[in-house]
């Protein structure tokens, strides 16, 4: 392999390029790369969706492996396909974001020899359908390296060798995520302090929490309204918990956007109620805005977020503690001033995306040249 020379080819893989964390983390690292030293490719089972046309508009070509079942001999001939592809283009590295490519691409470019197999646990396990986890662990055995974005996930990994994990915190980018007035804010939030989210629509989400919180804290602040940007399979059941709780009138639903920061700048207290994450990226880019932010304390968030320094944190599913966080944050303005202010510095000087790519970029090299000195 020829390091330093001429740019590595580096294939990075995801499910999908749509609106999930592991698709913003891919996007991020394939446009951040440093060209002179990597030509970055960015593959996927389904190629639309809205990280799609961030990746065209940077030059990144968007490579498609079909994959529909891991139990369809389909996926055999997909394979041969990715061989192929990787022979092609001389791949070198290869990289996989996501669970399901984890699982395809880990054994198919061992099996096609790619010189340097990377694979990624974003997540905590409890998250991975039982069927999965299995696969998982051999894909664990398989991969050269495996990286981790908070040191929970690293803790959880059963029977992974220390020397075989890099750490790499997600990165947010500043240019696009920092304080500043939002636009066109629609005519319902004008006025009001709004408590509000960003995220895919699904139940370890526990939106459920976020909309009884609500209702109790309107009940002491009437002009609060509540903002939930995202789409997915529970947004009829939220919306039905508002009609019964009575407040729908004050709760906004906004499906999933592409200018997530400006979203983001109409919130006055940014909430995570998730019961499991890792390394959750809204957080990390509500910081960056200069919102305040409540988060439950699971997986990876108090490496984020410092309780009482730069956001409030509660345990996970308690609805009376996240109530009285809420509650603190809304009555207390210089409170929320306080911990936005100290969440923007942590999000621009500690969690930068330059930072998260270049410790990528020192894997891929230091990858490289062990392969290269063989």
């Amino acid at each position: 392999m020829t390091v330093n020379a001429r740019p590595i080819p580096i294939l990075l893989m995801v499910r999908e390029l749509d609106m999930g964390g592991c698709e913003r983390d891919l996007t991020k690292v394939a446009i951040g790369l440093d060209r002179s030293l990597f030509t970055p490719f960015a593959g996927c089972f389904h190629p639309n969706g809205m990280r799609a046309a961030e990746l065209r508009a940077a030059k990144v070509p968007i490579v498609q492996f079909p994959v529909t079942s891991f139990a369809s001999r389909s996926t055999l001939k997909v394979a041969r396909q990715f061989g192929q592809f990787v022979a092609d283009n001389k791949i070198q590295i290869v990289h996989s974001f996501d669970v399901p490519t984890n699982i395809f691409t880990v054994p198919s470019a061992r099996h096609y020899k790619v010189p340097v197999v990377i694979a990624s646990h974003f997540w905590l396990m409890d998250l991975i359908p039982p069927v999965h986890r299995n696969m998982h662990r051999m894909v664990d055995l398989l991969a050269h390296r495996i990286v981790v974005n908070s040191a929970a996930v690293e803790r959880s990994l059963e029977g992974v060798a220390s020397s075989k994990i890099c750490l790499s915190h997600n990165g947010v980018d500043t240019r696009s995520f920092f304080p500043a007035p939002a636009k066109d804010v629609p005519e319902f939030l004008q006025g009001s302090l709004v408590i509000g989210t960003l995220c895919v629509l699904r139940s370890e989400k526990r939106l459920d929490l976020l909309i009884d919180a609500f209702e109790r804290i309107h009940n002491n602040r009437p002009d609060a309204k509540l903002l939930i940007v995202g789409s997915g399979a529970m947004l009829p059941l939220l919306q039905e918990r508002c009609r019964a709780l009575g407040i729908e009138k004050f709760c906004m639903f906004e499906p999933a956007v592409a200018d997530a920061a400006n979203w983001m700048r109409m919130v006055d207290v940014f909430v995570l109620t998730s019961e499991s994450e890792s390394f959750p990226n809204a957080v990390l880019e509500a910081m960056a805005c200069g919102r305040c932010v409540v988060a439950s304390d699971v997986g990876g968030v108090s490496e984020l977020v410092k309780d009482g320094v730069n956001g409030l944190t509660f345990p996970a599913k308690d609805l009376d503690a996240l109530t009285e966080r809420l509650q603190r944050v809304v009555d207390d303005s210089a409170l929320r001033g306080k911990l936005a202010a100290e969440a923007v510095r942590t999000a621009r000087e500690e969690f930068n995306i330059e930072l998260a790519v270049k410790r990528l970029q020192d894997l891929y090299l230091s990858m490289a040249a062990k392969v290269k000195g063989r």
